[in-house]
């Protein structure tokens, strides 16, 4: 099996809200962008959150309006191997360093994890704890078009992010 290694962070100082990944599938690894498979509805579950329709948008501007409204994007797994494009094919696992990440992040509000790898293997990175008295942890759903729900039934939960977006910053010290 071939090692795949995740995107650089897309991230500014001011990030509010970190939204991590697994690990880019096939088609994005392709692309060299973040959700570039035409099913994922990750630029459709977000767009309501920054209040910009980020899918009709060229990817460079999709990011720049994520980075602007505060929002940044990198994967759990640094590098791994996997056949296809399946998170549950993924072995021989190395994370990225999202506490470090996280750290150099003094606005941040909230964690959140697309899909259940990038959450299992995301609070194995945090020390296993969802409560480490610093950002939210915000489990959602998979984006990707293998979690089979439906966008209606994702955007509930993806929606919660603009709450973190908004609200002002607590005194963190």
């Amino acid at each position: 099996m071939p090692l795949k290694h995740s995107f650089p962070p897309v991230a500014d100082d001011d990030a509010r809200v970190l939204v991590l990944g697994s690990l880019p599938g096939d088609r994005s690894l392709a692309a060299q962008r973040y959700y570039a498979h035409p099913q994922n509805q990750f630029w459709q579950l977000m767009s309501p959150v920054v209040g910009h329709d980020l899918v009709v948008l060229a990817y460079d501007d999709r990011l720049a309006t994520l980075r602007a409204s505060g929002v940044a994007l990198w994967d759990v797994v640094g590098s791994a191997r996997r056949a296809g494009s399946s998170d549950a094919a993924i072995v021989d696992i190395a994370g990225n360093d999202i506490a470090g990440l996280a750290a150099r992040l003094p606005r941040l509000r909230a964690i959140a994890f697309n899909g259940g790898t990038a959450l299992k293997q995301g609070l194995k990175l945090l020390g296993g704890k969802a409560d480490t008295g610093g950002p939210a942890i915000v489990a959602l759903p998979s984006s990707s078009p293998l979690h089979t729900i439906g966008l209606a039934a994702k955007q509930p939960a993806w929606d919660q992010l603009a709450a973190f977006l908004s609200e002002p910053l607590a005194f963190r010290g």
